[in-house]
């Protein structure tokens, strides 16, 4: 009986532990790698690997809600993290930082191969010293590694490029469709999902991808989905994408106008096994973006500054929200000009501490910060800051008041102070960190509900500070991110270009069909 026993125990071990080794083989093995940042190579700023706040291996997971834990999404792969970077927009990335995050991930995902599918999680606006399409670049490389065998999926933000390199080596592409990009995940999800079903399936590559260069070159801040026309432009694509049988994907990509490359412009991609739908889709979808290019303007109002810093003092619509566009560090922008803060500081309404409560954020200034630390809490602090890697508008700012807060351990500004001048807040921070949220402002005693006046280094607003706004004003102001294009010195994107070539004809918008990847010829 004893002997049975160990037999039949023996026997359950060798059943199960081979159902287990079926089960894995069975999950397609995809693997999960990235870089992304916007990069204006109009602003004097450089970025270093450090930036990137790159995650390895497990951490990976960290990024995607819909992979955590037990999400289903997760049992159903064997998934190989590699390396996923993602940094705040800023300037051009050094060459060293890219082949360094690069090499890294190449060396993952050799050591790792082979795989069924990939992953490719990046934005595409990103910038490389001495390196045009660093995305086509680094998809090229990878598949060197992973061979063409392999699916690819990649899924991006509507205000990257796609060029045709990309396009060729990737087999299924999306981007957000909302901006603000409230989709976000969302997007990177369905890239996910496509890649699976076209893995379980068998279907494998899809045999047709449309691709169409439309010469428009826009700021997101004219092309929101908030407003027409974007809105309805974009609206068509969730229903020509998901709703056409032999349509897999579609998107319309902006680009990214504070860079001066080739690849710079619009463009309207379409994925699918029908080569008739795909390639009318995505006609339809160009010829609509040119149609309405007339009509995007900006999100808000505009005006100078002294414009609109009057029109917030005399208004009686509490909090009054002014958009300082041309340093926003989520577009790109350094950070650290200092021109709106020394004119704000000019005016004889903010001079005395009974003036118009006014919260400025932010000016990164590591060495003010220091000062401010010292002084402590309700201690004064007196100092210039700002203006250390754009100083091309205004110098360093005097900035002479008391210290209302210090606070560490934010993983952007790592540091945070506010210091009282006047009746402005301005909050310093050891490293560039853009404020976009409610919790970004209390958790230095300041409140964005019941200021006066709200000033944010950032183009439209994110939602939550949209929401809590009574009124709003974008100012345009100077900057790497400069919201009035035709003062940006462009030498490289290819002309003719709307709106820099407003007469221009109209374009050839037909679509090309781009190879499948690992083939060099067109369907």
């Amino acid at each position: 009986m004893k002997r049975l026993l160990v037999c039949l125990t023996v026997w359950f071990v060798v059943v199960n532990t081979a159902q287990s080794q079926s089960t894995s083989t069975a999950l397609p093995r995809i693997a999960i790698a990235g870089l992304g940042i916007e990069s204006s190579t109009f602003s004097p700023a450089v970025t270093l690997e450090p930036a990137f706040h790159a995650r390895y291996s497990g951490e990976v997971f960290n990024a995607y809600p819909f992979l955590m834990g037990t999400a289903p999404l997760r049992k159903q792969v064997r998934w190989v993290p590699t390396v996923l970077g993602k940094s705040l927009p800023g300037g051009i990335v050094t060459r060293q930082a890219y082949e360094s995050l690069v090499g890294k991930m190449l060396d993952s995902l050799k050591k790792y191969a082979p795989y069924d599918g990939l992953y490719f999680d990046i934005h595409g606006a990103m910038s490389v010293q001495g390196l045009d399409d660093p995305e086509g670049d680094m998809l090229a490389r990878i598949r060197q590694v992973i061979g063409y065998q392999t699916l690819v999926s990649t899924s991006m933000d509507l205000h990257g490029n796609v060029s045709e390199r990309l396009a060729q080596n990737t087999d299924l592409m999306t981007c957000y469709r909302m901006a603000p990009h409230e989709d976000a995940m969302q997007t990177k999800e369905r890239a996910v999902v496509n890649l699976l079903e076209r893995l379980r399936s068998g279907k494998g590559k899809p045999a047709y991808k449309a691709l169409i260069a439309v010469p428009i070159l826009l700021p997101g801040e004219k092309t929101s989905t908030r407003i027409e026309p974007g809105k309805s432009l974009y609206q068509q694509v969730t229903a020509l994408a998901d709703e056409q049988p032999g349509v897999i994907d579609a998107g319309i990509w902006i680009g990214y106008a504070w860079a001066d490359e080739p690849r710079n412009h619009a463009a309207v991609m379409v994925v699918g096994d029908d080569k008739v739908r795909v390639t009318q889709t995505a006609e339809k979808l160009a010829r609509d973006f040119w149609r309405v290019r007339n009509q995007f303007d900006f999100v808000a109002p505009t005006g100078t500054l002294a414009e609109v810093l009057s029109k917030a003092i005399a208004s009686p619509k509490r909090p009054f929200y002014i958009s300082d566009t041309g340093d926003n560090p989520t577009a790109g922008g350094a950070g650290d000009v200092t021109w709106t803060l020394t004119e704000i500081l000019k005016r004889p309404e903010f001079k005395q501490p009974n003036g118009p409560s006014l919260i400025y954020a932010s000016l990164p200034d590591p060495e003010f910060v220091k000062k401010a630390v010292a002084a402590g809490i309700g201690g004064r602090v007196d100092g210039t800051a700002g203006a250390i890697v754009d100083h091309r508008f205004a110098p360093p700012v005097r900035l002479s008041g008391t210290v209302t807060a210090i606070e560490r351990g934010d993983k952007n500004a790592e540091v945070e102070v506010v210091v009282k001048v006047g009746s402005v807040s301005v909050i310093v921070t050891q490293k560039r960190k853009p404020y976009h949220e409610e919790t970004d402002f209390t958790r230095l005693g300041l409140n964005p509900r019941t200021a006066d006046i709200v000033v944010v280094k950032i183009g439209y607003l994110q939602p939550e500070l949209y929401e809590m706004q009574k009124d709003w004003i974008m100012a345009l102001t100077p900057g790497g991110v400069d919201q009035e294009l035709f003062r940006l010195p462009y030498k490289r994107i290819q002309r003719p270009m709307f709106p820099f070539d407003k007469d221009m004809k109209t374009p050839d918008l037909s679509a090309r069909l781009i190879p499948v990847s690992g083939t060099n010829e067109r369907p």
